[in-house]
This record gives C-alpha cells, structure tokens and sequence, in this order.
C-alpha cells in the first residue's frame, strides 16, 4: 500500500486516532487482499474495528462503499475516517512545555518523557495536546481536536523533538515533507551489547504484532520500514547509536533493534528492560531520544536544524554505563560523542514517494 499524506503519522503511538482520515491506495502486493485486512493494516487496528467501519460506512473505495470482503484492486483508492469519541472534548491544561522554536506557521517542542502526545483511551488529560491548547497559540484543525496541529509524534516514554503545525497550510506541508524523506529525524539510543559493526542499516517491514496488538513487531505483510544506526561508542555491556529514520513506522527504532539481538536500554516493551539498576534509569524510562531534526521552513524555505541535549536522566545514566562520571554533568555528551557530525541530509523542495507515518 502506499499512504497519500491524509494518513497516520508518527512513529510512535498505538493505534488509529480518532477523528483521523486514513487516504491510501493498493499497490500490486495489496491486491486481491480482503478490504478490512487492508484497513486494519494501514490504519492500525483490529480486524474486527475494520469491519465495523466498513460497515457503519466509513470506508470507501473509489468513493463507493464496499463489503469487508471486497477484494482490492492495485490502483484501488480507499478512504479510511475514523470517527471521533461521541461527546469527549479534549480540555486544555496548564502543564509546562519547553519550545525551543516558534513563529506564526509552528512550533517545535522538546518532549520529557512520560508525557503522552496526544489524547487516547486511557489517556485524556495529561497530553501534550492538552498542554498545547492551554498556551492559546492556534493550531492547525486538520488532524482533528485529539491531534491538534500534530506532524508526527514519540512514544510516551521517548523524549526529544516534535513539531506541530499551527495552520492547515503549514500541517499540509509539513506532512507532505515528512512523507517525502525531507524531514530529517536522528536519535540518540543505547542499546544492550554489541553490533557487528560500525555502521549497520535494518530494513524489515513493521506492522501489528499478530500476538499482542499493543506491540510493533517484524512481520511480512507489515509497511516497509528502514533505520540506519551509526555507533558512536563501544562501552562494556552497550552501544551508544546514532539512529536515522527513513520511514517512521510506530516504535520503529526500538522494533528493528529487537529484531537484530540489540534491544533499547530499559525498553521493557521489547526485551530491553533488564539491568535497569546498572543503567540507572527512573522506571519505565527508556534510552532513546530524539535528539536532531532537520528540515525546510514550510513556508519560508529556511533550514531549520534543531537540536536537543541529552537530558539529566540519560546523562546520568550514560555516565554509569560509560563508567565515565564526567558525562553527567557535561552540557551535551552527545556532542563529545560526534552525534551531530553526521553529513547533513538533503532538504530540497523536490519530493519523493512514500509511505506516510
């Protein structure tokens, strides 16, 4: 399949969102394939809440409703909206956030983490969007209320950059940009043990775990999805990686590096968990952050190139796996590492197909 940029975005949350329009088409590999196995794929649900908004009218191939067993055609157009939560409005609230770029069109903000991005079951206070809201600034109503302005997000645990539109021209855009490979994304991670060499890239199709539909795993029929890691430093049990997303499937960076033996420090989702004490890491915190984000300004072109140090509780715990104490206190180990000295990716306005987060 591939997703026009009306699809999901972001990388990192569980599920579709409500009030979100899923545009896609079938290419030669989706054909002949059951529509609601085609929803549930693209959208990120189940096969039974695919078939119910099959059948409560909500999808649409080539304009026309069609029954969950339709079989796709490549070239087929089909048109996913999930509804929103009948009566749920999304409140704002005063909780700090810290922006570390602003004009007119966006806003880009260094997420802690533990914060949740946007508004879910089990989660409507709380989230950024919530925080967003409460500062006043307008937010581009093209997502819907529960992902205001949202371009992409992180994992509630993953802390680091995110950017959110303002306008309905700039979120257009900017989506447009990130599905396009424009939008440079490099984090940060500290994986258990060693990889098998310097620089590696994993490039394996991500999807809904077939066992537990609140993981990401590898799997056949899942989006393709590519990551290269670059190693930074070798220490005694870990790795300290440069990782960099060329596609932005949800828990994409912490899948394919379970899937080569090298889970995330403290991932305890996927086999990282362990040695927390050694790591000195808070509970449920995980080593990865989104640390650099390249990419043109969406209306004025400039290039913008924003970066995140390091914060307080990686720094300690990067400090105690280094066995190098200096690390907890310096203003950025990850610039004493050679993070940012990677070449600068190409920010040009020519776009290139791809999937959409």
């Amino acid at each position: 399949m591939t997703l026009s940029n009306q699809g999901t975005s972001s990388g990192t949350g569980a599920g579709a969102t409500a009030g979100t329009v899923h545009d896609f088409r079938v290419d030669d590999d989706g054909g002949g394939e059951r529509l609601d196995l085609l929803v549930s794929r693209a959208c990120a649900v189940s096969r039974t809440q695919a078939a119910t908004l099959i059948a409560t009218g909500q999808v649409m191939v080539n304009t026309r409703a069609q029954r969950a067993s339709y079989r796709a055609e490549p070239g087929d157009r089909i048109v996913v909206t999930v509804p929103p939560p009948p009566g749920r409005e999304i409140e704002p609230e005063d909780i700090p956030l810290n922006v570390v770029y602003e004009d007119e069109a966006l806003v880009v903000i260094d997420k802690a983490a533990g914060m949740v991005v946007h508004p879910a079951p089990g989660n409507w206070t709380g989230t950024l969007v919530n925080a967003l809201l409460a500062r006043g600034e307008p937010l581009a109503e093209g997502g819907g209320a529960e992902r205001a302005g949202l371009v992409h997000r992180l994992d509630k645990d993953t802390s680091g950059l995110l950017v959110v539109a303002k306008t309905d021209v700039a979120l257009r855009l900017l989506s447009a940009a990130l599905a396009a490979r424009r939008v440079t994304r490099r984090y940060a991670a500290v994986t258990w043990g060693h990889l098998s060499a310097d620089m590696l890239t994993v490039d394996k199709p991500v999807g809904r775990d077939p066992n537990d539909r609140t993981r990401m795993a590898i799997v056949h029929d899942g989006r393709t999805a590519k990551t290269d890691f670059t190693r930074l430093a070798r220490f005694d049990s870990v790795d300290l990686l440069r990782a960099h997303l060329h596609s932005g499937r949800t828990h994409q960076i912490r899948v394919h590096l379970h899937s080569i033996g090298h889970p995330v420090v403290g991932d305890d989702t996927y086999g990282g968990g362990g040695g927390r004490r050694l790591a000195e890491l808070p509970p449920k915190r995980h080593f990865l952050h989104a640390a650099w984000l390249r990419f043109r300004h969406p209306l004025t072109g400039e290039v913008l190139d924003l970066r995140s140090p390091l914060p307080a509780d990686l720094k300690t715990s990067l400090a105690a796996l280094s066995e190098m104490p200096e690390m907890a206190t310096h203003p950025d180990p990850l610039d004493a590492f050679g993070f940012y000295n990677a070449p600068e990716a190409p920010v040009s306005a020519e776009a290139e197909q791809d999937d959409r987060e």
